[in-house]
């Protein structure tokens, strides 16, 4: 996705960068910007956008299922959704383990 190790090394792009970097249009970018929730880049003082890695992370997915693998708008929100909601699942069941792993260690230790 970057074109130099200096892009990698970037806290703020513009919307001019991240078109290049896509190879989409500013307007298209802007429309998504207005069509996914989970996309809200940063605005300075001048209104101007600044994307984070964040942003670029979320452009790549919007980028790929619209793009790559030719989902509708409403398609590729609900996939974006039904990973998210993978996501969380799979945060509560790490989250369930660790406490396991915690209590099994515990009764290790007071044997």
């Amino acid at each position: 996705m970057f074109k130099n190790d200096d892009d990698a090394l970037k806290l703020y792009y513009s919307i001019s960068e991240v078109a290049d970097l896509f190879k989409v249009s500013k307007s298209l970018i802007r429309f998504w910007e207005k069509e996914f929730e989970i996309l809200k880049p940063h605005k300075n003082s001048k209104g101007e956008r600044r994307f984070t890695k964040n942003n670029l992370e979320q452009i790549q997915l919007i980028y790929h299922l619209v793009k790559e693998r030719g989902f509708t708008l409403e398609g590729a929100k609900r996939e974006i959704r039904q990973q998210r909601a993978l996501l969380k699942q799979k945060q509560q069941m790490i989250e369930k383990l660790k406490r396991l792993r915690n209590f099994l260690k515990e009764i290790r230790n007071s044997m």
